[in-house]
């Protein structure tokens, strides 16, 4: 069982971070300078480079009440209740930068003889190439700071989208930090755009019904109404994200599905209390700031005090994973509506100056408390069997790999075999027509799923459902799970056929193969009189009769991820 670690130290003076109280935010360089000089000045602040980031520069890991030694912390946080806070996926969104600054600042003043934390990892700087790339003027909807960064990164994706697909050398450093840590508690700081209300924090909490029954009753029955009151006691309400299901909150609140490629989705995953932290873009940067310092502050202290319970919680929540029989994925947000108290502004559709169309204009000096409705429960479109494990074949090796990055454990088959297994062979999908972070991402998708004998090779890798990380397992090698590495195109190269036919050699072949098989030969008569456009296309009619005979190559849409039982 992990536990609180109490300590004592001796303050020290620390560096002024007065100027980051106010309208600026420091860049990558300077960030990190002021990291160095806390790790130089306060034994219990360490400070790690933990992996190279897109841009070339490290991505560092910061520690409190750590061990004083990598190694040591690592395993103390794996050992005790440990928060882990993530800065500058988008650095135009630097609040939660100033903020930790800020936190831990004030942290040190009131270090007097005993100070009660958890372990808590912060990253001063997930985004290095954004951190780099600064201006004052690409969030055009934002009120401060006066120069910040850039959404993209060095390979200009928006790492908020790159969890599962891990196109980028901070995704792979980020799972080593993720996994060395096993966080209890995760949070990541973000500025939302949108609609204009009071509220200058807003949260994204984990889907409720994708979690562990005692997770999510602890998170959203527990932790939420008592961070609620924290915050509101300091003068800042909390309201859910306002994820909009009309184009204003009168038409109701829903919300947010947070998928496996999201950093809280991706936490959640491995049974982690995740928030995504959205201030709002119209306050100004220091209200935002101090904002998401309480929210930190506010979490810290519940952990702190509810140490217990919350590893409690997640033993459960592994018990709960381990004893899945089927997995539940494609859950989305249903109908059944609530109400939620919240406090807007009055806004109306005058016409546009600039347009001569109308617009959304929202009347600050209009303020309501008011209820609207709110849409929060979601419910799983398609579940499916858990299997014993799955055989991934050996020359996927972008698959291995990001597997590995997330101690997935695997074994290496060394020799051939073949096995009755479940094969997924793709009926139909669709795929964007404009690329998506480097992606045409496949949806919609249409699979049978079929138990035939599967020639397994040596260097070939089985991997166990039989282990720590299983819903991760689940969600990236489930074709038809939302954030798959399926959906993401992995798999493309088995979406197209290898072997055709030539029409003029093929014509005797074909009026053999339907002499020879009555049944293929009264569909054939059928589909050609019934299908004007059959009827009249000659390759269309041979490609019928092809593709239903032996010389079609079975391995079409047949993915190269099988399952099995034992």
């Amino acid at each position: 069982m992990k536990q609180i670690i109490r300590f004592s130290f001796v303050l020290v003076p620390l560096l002024s971070f007065a100027q980051y109280d106010g309208n600026t935010t420091p860049d990558y360089t300077e960030l990190i300078s002021i990291y160095k000089t806390l790790a130089e000045e306060h034994e219990e602040i360490e400070l790690y480079a933990m992996g190279p980031s897109d841009f070339g520069l490290p991505i560092y890991l910061c520690m409190i009440n750590g061990a004083g030694d990598s190694v040591e912390t690592m395993a103390k946080a794996k050992s005790a209740t440990t928060l882990l806070i993530n800065n500058a996926i988008h650095p135009g969104e630097p609040d939660g930068v100033n903020a930790c600054l800020i936190w831990i600042e004030d942290w040190i003043k009131k270090g007097k003889n005993v100070y009660n934390i958890p372990v808590i990892g912060i990253i001063p700087a997930y985004n290095v190439g954004g951190m780099m790339n600064r201006s004052g003027t690409s969030r055009a909807n934002q009120e401060g700071p006066e120069e910040y960064g850039f959404r993209g990164n060095a390979q200009n994706l928006d790492l908020n989208r790159d969890f599962i697909k891990m196109d980028s050398k901070n995704m792979f450093t980020f799972a080593k930090i993720y996994h060395a840590l096993e966080p209890d508690v995760f949070l990541d700081t973000h500025v939302s755009n949108g609609a204009d209300y009071q509220y200058t924090m807003t949260y994204i909490a984990a889907v409720r019904e994708r979690m562990a029954p005692e997770l999510g009753m602890l998170m959203h029955d527990q932790m939420i109404p008592e961070l609620k009151k924290i915050s509101s006691d300091k003068g800042y309400d909390l309201v859910p994200y306002v994820h909009l299901k009309g184009n204003v909150p009168e038409k109701g609140i829903e919300v947010f599905n947070d998928l496996p490629r999201y950093a809280m989705g991706y936490a959640s995953l491995f049974n982690s209390i995740s928030y995504t932290l959205e201030t709002h873009m119209l306050k100004s940067f220091p209200e935002r700031v101090k904002a998401t310092q309480v929210f930190i502050a506010g979490t810290i202290d519940w952990m702190s005090r509810n140490s217990e319970a919350i590893e409690q919680a997640r033993v459960k929540a592994l018990e709960w994973e381990k004893e899945l029989t089927h997995y539940c994925y494609n859950f989305a947000v249903t109908e059944k509506v609530d109400s939620l108290l919240f406090k807007g502004y009055e806004c109306s559709t005058p016409v546009s100056e600039i347009t001569g169309l109308e617009r959304l204009k929202y009347h600050r000096d209009q303020p309501y408390e008011k209820y609207v409705p709110y849409y929060h429960e979601c419910r799983a479109k398609d579940s499916v069997l858990v299997p014993d494990f799955y055989v991934i074949g050996g020359q996927c090796t972008d698959v291995i790999e990001r597997l590995r990055a997330n101690n997935v454990r695997m074994t290496t088959l060394t020799e051939d075999t073949k096995m009755l297994l479940n094969r997924s062979q793709i009926v139909s999908f669709e795929s964007n027509r404009t690329p998506y972070e480097g992606h045409y991402m496949h949806t919609n998708i249409k699979r049978d799923i079929a138990q035939i004998p599967i020639h397994i090779k040596k260097g070939d890798v089985l991997v166990s459902t039989d282990q720590r990380n299983r819903r991760f397992i689940l969600s990236v090698l489930e074709p038809d799970a939302p954030d798959s590495y399926f959906v993401w195109n992995f798999f493309d190269a088995y979406l197209q056929e290898k072997e055709y036919f030539s029409s003029y050699v093929f014509e005797d072949k074909a009026f053999e193969i339907l002499e020879n098989n009555p049944e293929l030969k009264a569909e054939f008569k059928k589909k050609k009189k019934s299908d004007k456009a059959f009827r009249e296309s000659s390759w269309d009619q041979l490609y019928f009769v092809y593709k239903n005979s032996e010389c079609f190559e079975p391995t079409y849409n047949a993915l190269p991820v099988v399952s099995g039982s034992y």
